[in-house]
């Protein structure tokens, strides 16, 4: 059984072979690697670090005003994805609308620069990082979807993989150059200093700038495929064709609706993993806040390779198994960085460091696995559903590492029971495991459609 995809490969987006050598899947790849300071700079180390900050009013205040602005574009993501994505296929022009949403997103990045330091500013902060939130998120369904142009089933564990790894790196290398050129210096590049948040205003400008540029190469690759012209529909006869759509795909593939179930569940504990890791090395393991942003470096460097070098087994073992891996692994050693706590910084250093190595493949392998079994002109909807999903059961992964960190003070009386969260973290993994398990591979669905 070499190759089981074969007799139903009409049937699915991913045709039986590539389109294009290297040159076509960098030039795809490009786009994560372009898009990348959005999530890692300004959502994740930089942007909303500094409009959390006391000059935009208390801590309270500003963290709980985040909260809202990041629970609300989720929820537009999740009414909006699948609809937006339906609308690509129908019109064949998936990549036009990536386009046109990744300049939008450079230009909300870039725009985070006129954000002023004083709590006058803080509602346009969180608007502008509100609306790149929702604008990232819709980009990668057509992203995602357009993998397809580049993978065959015999090598999209792998493409998969390159792209999200590029991704990784690509975010490390803004991070650390607008650090060292822009804020870590008392006097930065062009002379640029701290008064007035200069340093990390200009910074948004370089993350606009380098998105605008460096996804330019996926925009050279990609192209729409004609199509008919289609008639408008409106927002309700929208949301009526994707209830159509899954009530279809529950008929004919029941088990890709699980996986999407599924995925949800592992995919908010694999983004609890890298939010929550920061929080865990300054408040549990006594890393100063040079030395998280060094530890978040070397962690990207080790997520990028690493997800590069699963995608080869993804094509070999499956997706699957190599999600199946991740998961237990990323159990096991959380499981570890709780007994060993008391261990000190070279227990988060080793485990840590081990953990980022599995949340990239589990990622990469979720984006091959669906590819695998969408049915051809679906990949945008399918992949909305897939974004919405995820947003669905965000909540569980903070509650969950919130719960345990109050269960911990409860059992043991401590003042810092942190440390605990971690078991929240690995429960939410482990949710997404079982529901996993009885999945059917995506050669075993495909084989099931063709018979």
């Amino acid at each position: 059984m070499t190759d089981v995809t074969r007799p139903a490969e009409p049937t699915t987006a991913l045709r039986a072979e590539g389109q294009g050598g290297l040159s076509r899947i960098l030039g795809w790849a490009m786009w994560d690697w372009g898009s990348q300071p959005f999530n890692t700079v300004i959502t994740t180390f930089v942007f909303a670090v500094y409009l959390t900050s006391e000059s935009f009013g208390s801590t309270n205040t500003t963290s709980t005003a985040l909260a809202i602005s990041t629970a609300v574009s989720g929820l537009l993501v999740a009414l909006l994805a699948p609809v937006l994505g339906q609308n690509s296929d129908r019109s064949g022009r998936g990549v036009r609308n990536l386009r046109i949403q990744t300049w939008i997103l450079a230009a909300i990045s870039a725009a985070l620069f006129f954000v002023r330091p004083e709590p006058a500013f803080l509602v346009v902060g969180l608007v502008l990082l509100g609306a790149g939130s929702i604008i990232s998120e819709i980009a990668s369904v057509n992203y995602n979807a357009s993998i397809e142009q580049v993978a065959s089933p015999r090598n999209v564990g792998r493409v998969s993989g390159f792209g999200w790894g590029m991704g990784y790196l690509g975010g490390i290398l803004v991070l650390l150059l607008i650090y060292f050129l822009f804020i870590q210096p008392d006097v930065g590049l062009f002379g640029v200093t701290g008064d007035a948040g200069l340093d990390i205003r200009v910074s948004m400008i370089v993350c606009g700038v380098w998105i605008l540029l460096f996804t330019l190469p996926a925009f050279f690759v990609l192209k729409d495929t004609p199509k008919e012209a289609v008639p408008r529909i409106g927002v309700v006869d929208s949301y009526k064709l994707v209830w159509d759509s899954l009530r279809r795909l529950w008929g004919q593939s029941r088990h890709t609706v699980f996986f999407l179930g599924a995925s949800a569940l592992f995919r908010d504990g694999l983004a609890g993993v890298f939010a929550f890791g920061a929080i865990l090395a300054a408040g549990t393991f006594g890393l100063s806040a040079g030395e998280v942003i060094i530890f978040g470096a070397v962690a990207n460097i080790v997520a990028g390779i690493a997800t590069m070098l699963f995608g080869l087994l993804d094509d070999v073992l499956g997706p699957k198994r190599v999600i199946l891996i991740s998961l237990v692994a990323l159990t096991a050693l959380g499981l570890g960085i709780f007994v060993l706590h008391d261990g000190g910084k070279t227990v988060f250093w080793t485990l840590g460091l081990a953990m980022t190595a599995f949340v990239g493949p589990a990622q990469a392998s979720s984006r091959s696995f669906l590819a695998r079994v969408i049915p051809e002109g679906q990949g945008g909807e399918i992949f909305g559903l897939y974004a919405t999903t995820g947003r669905v059961v965000s909540f569980l992964a903070p509650a969950a590492f919130g719960l345990f960190i109050w269960i911990g003070s409860v059992v043991t009386g401590e003042t810092n029971t942190q440390y605990w969260g971690i078991l929240g973290i690995a429960l939410v993994l482990v949710a997404g495991l079982a529901v996993l398990i009885p999945v059917k591979t995506p050669e075993q669905q495909v084989g099931s459609q063709a018979g």
